[in-house]
């Protein structure tokens, strides 16, 4: 056994025991993934602090300050070797993080310390060590909703012809089938990938800028030569895996980015409520089920539920992305002139829960689409109920066909309708119009029951099904193969 194991075990005993006594994200501990956690995590920013300290020294190296290369490797050497608790106890005496983990690094670091952060202001730091945090996570959203487009169009795929009853108003309209209202929340995902990609592609670094933006300091530092920190920018950017910058900035990247960044999650969690809610309808409805484990409970007291409750829980969490986007909208309208500090509390807050929310978000919707149940005989009874309403027209035509008067059928037609609906909702009845339109005498040899057949009412719907999959899907499965290939790991679900 290792020296000091009993102590550390003690130790990790009596963290774990404490843990309890506070309070803990649930984002973390129940919803989000490992890898988008990560990706938010203190060693990740501050080892990205560190590898944009080292970025700049170098860059300054190679433009001939005096920072040596030996200086160089040293900090390069010493970048996810952080000792937090040290970081801490500077930042309690300094009361500033970005300081407290400079000095922190100069003192792992001590023949490179007088180097540390040359030049440079908080927020080149911060700021763009945030942008890269962002980057990562858009690419990591990227992944899953891509995951969750592929298997909504296999099920679309799967559904292109069975009918099902159509709504609007939340009311029975013409017949659709499954897999073409599928689509429908498959496309609200596509209109949101290409919303992330653009975001993806556009988004750039905020480079070295200085305290407001100027550059002064680093005019400064190369005696007036503007090409040379310019150059420095550049490299610096490029070092970081940026290819642009940009154009201006203040102490601060424009907040307009943060606000755009979560409204486009905003837009993924507005097509995951808008599915979970028509789940949530058609589970209330038995036509369709979310995924039920064996040993799960629906509720408490009622032992026999079966609960939508991934539906539940992603329109949540979704709802929860939503409100974000207001939090960055605010933000970026009320910064004052080059920068406010009023910003710094509050993103800690929003960009990484956004991410963390849309990533659980997105888990949920492809573990449900995964494991969803389809009940084609409640879909069919339900639709066999509305369908003599939605065939009139065929019956007026078929009346026509035998000798009648159009204007005297449709009249007919609509007394027996008027009574058949009274039928059902008065009296809990059946929808007897067939039977009512076969006793009245204009209908005498009319063949009404081929018109209650409800692949004549889905129009193009498995046509467009099949459309939809060839032009839209395919070309998402061809550019993100790889993505595919590898899959995603659905986590806490």
């Amino acid at each position: 056994m290792e020296p000091g194991w009993a102590s550390r075990f003690a130790v990790q005993k009596k963290e774990k025991k404490l843990s309890h006594l506070t309070y803990e994200n649930p984002l973390i501990s129940r919803y989000a993934s490992q890898e988008m956690s990560q990706i938010w995590s203190a060693q990740k920013k501050h080892s990205t602090w560190r590898r944009l300290w080292v970025a700049l020294a170098e860059s300054q190296h190679e433009m001939g300050l005096p920072v040596t290369a030996e200086q160089v490797e040293s900090l390069r050497a010493a970048v996810d070797d952080i000792d937090f608790d040290l970081a801490a106890k500077y930042e309690k005496e300094l009361r500033h993080d970005v300081m407290a983990h400079a000095h922190t690094y100069g003192e792992r670091c001590p023949d490179a310390k007088a180097i540390i952060h040359l030049g440079a202001t908080s927020c080149f730091v911060t700021d763009n060590s945030e942008l890269i945090m962002i980057r990562e996570s858009l690419e990591r959203v990227r992944t899953r909703l891509v995951s969750v487009i592929d298997h909504l169009a296999k099920f679309a795929k799967e559904y292109r012809d069975l009918p099902c009853l159509g709504f609007t108003h939340l009311q029975p309209a013409q017949p659709t089938t499954v897999g073409k209202r599928a689509t429908l929340w498959c496309y609200d995902l596509i209109l949101d990938l290409e919303e992330i990609e653009y975001r993806i592609e556009t988004l750039r670094f905020r480079g070295v800028k200085g305290t407001t933006g100027t550059q002064a300091t680093f005019l400064q530092l190369f005696k007036g030569d503007h090409a040379k920190v310019d150059e420095l920018d550049r490299r610096v950017t490029e070092k970081m895996g940026f290819k642009d910058r940009y154009a201006v900035t203040g102490q601060t990247y424009s907040r307009k980015v943060d606000a755009q960044v979560l409204s486009s999650l905003s837009g993924i969690g507005q097509s995951a409520h808008k599915a979970g809610n028509d789940i949530r309808i058609l589970q209330n409805r038995k036509e369709l089920e979310e995924p039920f484990e064996k040993n799960q409970i629906g509720s408490s007291a009622m032992a026999y539920k079966r609960n939508p409750m991934r539906s539940e829980r992603m329109c949540s969490l979704a709802r929860f992305a939503i409100s974000l986007t207001a939090n960055a909208e605010d933000t970026a309208a009320t910064q004052w002139m080059e920068r406010t500090l009023d910003d710094s509390a509050n993103r800690r807050l929003s960009l990484p829960q956004s991410f963390l929310a849309i990533d659980a978000t997105l888990i949920l919707y492809r573990n449900i689409v995964d494991g969803m149940v389809v009940y084609p005989k409640v879909i069919e009874k339900h639709l066999n109920e509305e369908l003599p309403f939605m065939a009139t027209e065929e019956f007026l035509m078929a009346g026509v066909e035998a000798g009648g008067d159009r204007q005297d059928l449709h009249e007919q037609i609509r007394v027996h309708s008027q009574a058949a609906g009274a039928e059902v909702k008065v009296h809990g009845g059946k929808n007897d119009l067939i039977e009512r339109l076969q006793k009245d005498p204009a209908f005498a040899g009319c063949d009404l029951t081929s018109a209650l057949d409800a692949r004549k009412y889905i129009g193009r719907a498995p046509e467009q099904v099949d459309a939809f999959i060839a032009d839209i899907i395919e070309p998402v499965r061809q550019r993100y193969q790889n993505d595919l290939a590898q899959g995603t790991e659905d986590l806490k679900v």
